[in-house]
């Protein structure tokens, strides 16, 4: 054989033992399972609660005029709560206070100010004011969060 061959060799049988060095190293340094189990435990899912959806139709509420404005304009939402199966019935009896509070807090917009709103302002504005009367009355909210499902303005 040749210097050359001899030389090449050499350097397979190095990058080899390397390699199995390096595997070996590998299989060292990783963590043993646990006793009786698989090599990759499964990952646990989260648990997944019910939720169901309480639609309060229809809430209609005249803007506040600008200054100088002769024309009356209206927003008419939809809006849909999320509740759990047990507080659903609950959330019902509630609507008609719920309509009561969404109309005082969204008449207090002029027709600018609604139509620079989006759809997540909405609800943020009627969730935070649904909060803050349910907090004043030091009643529990029988609803986690307030959707809209429909908005129109006029």
């Amino acid at each position: 054989m040749n210097s050359k061959a001899k030389l090449i060799a050499a350097f397979l049988g190095v990058a080899i033992l390397a390699a199995a060095a390096a595997g070996g190293a590998m299989w060292y340094m990783s963590p043993a399972p646990a006793a009786g189990a698989t090599a990759e435990a499964p990952k646990k899912e989260p648990e997944k609660k019910l939720t169901k959806y309480v639609t309060l139709d229809k809430v209609i509420v005249m803007l506040r005029r600008a200054p100088g404005e002769q024309a009356a304009h209206y927003l008419s939402v939809d809006l849909v709560l999320a509740t759990t199966p047990e507080q659903e019935k609950e959330t019902k009896e509630h609507l008609p206070l719920l309509r009561s509070i969404a109309v005082s807090s969204l008449s207090s917009h002029t027709l600018s100010e609604a139509s620079a709103m989006t759809v997540d302002e909405y609800a943020a504005v009627l969730n935070k004011t649904f909060d803050a009367s349910y907090a004043k009355e030091n009643h529990l909210k029988p609803f986690s969060e307030v959707m809209i499902g429909k908005l129109i303005i006029e």
